[in-house]
């Protein structure tokens, strides 16, 4: 077996993915190993633009995959510490709840502390507040 190294695939069915792959000779018919590959789809808000993130295979329990060279396309070797960063974190956040969707859920911990009724009353009650130190 070879030596371990991300990349983006692009596969014959139009498919992207970003993996950590390891290519393996196997006599002759050589294979890629991929081990827990993503894709990556870069999106676009009012914002500016992130990156989504999703399994390769989201109903498989598998974290490897083998393909043939006959099915890609292209192969390109990532070196950017920051994709390499982003697929790792994303690998790593088993911690959080994530919903159906692909979004976290709202805990405490980002911030989330009151609803907009209890919002509301305190930024009146600072407004009410200011308001009269100023009369």
């Amino acid at each position: 077996m070879g030596e371990e190294f991300h990349a983006v695939i692009k596969l014959v069915t139009g498919e992207e993915i970003f993996s950590l792959v390891c290519v393996d000779e196997n006599d002759g018919d050589p294979i890629l190993l991929l081990m827990n590959p993503v894709i990556m789809k870069i999106m676009r808000n009012h914002v500016g633009q992130y990156v989504k993130v999703r399994p390769w295979m989201e109903m498989a329990g598998d974290s490897m995959y083998v393909i043939k060279y006959d099915k890609i396309i292209t192969m390109t070797e990532v070196k950017q510490n920051n994709m390499i960063e982003f697929y790792n974190k994303y690998l790593n956040e088993d911690e959080l709840d994530w919903e159906e969707d692909g979004r976290t859920k709202i805990s405490d911990k980002m911030g989330y502390v009151s609803s907009v009724d209890d919002a509301r009353k305190m930024l009146e009650n600072i407004y009410k507040l200011k308001d009269n130190k100023e009369s």
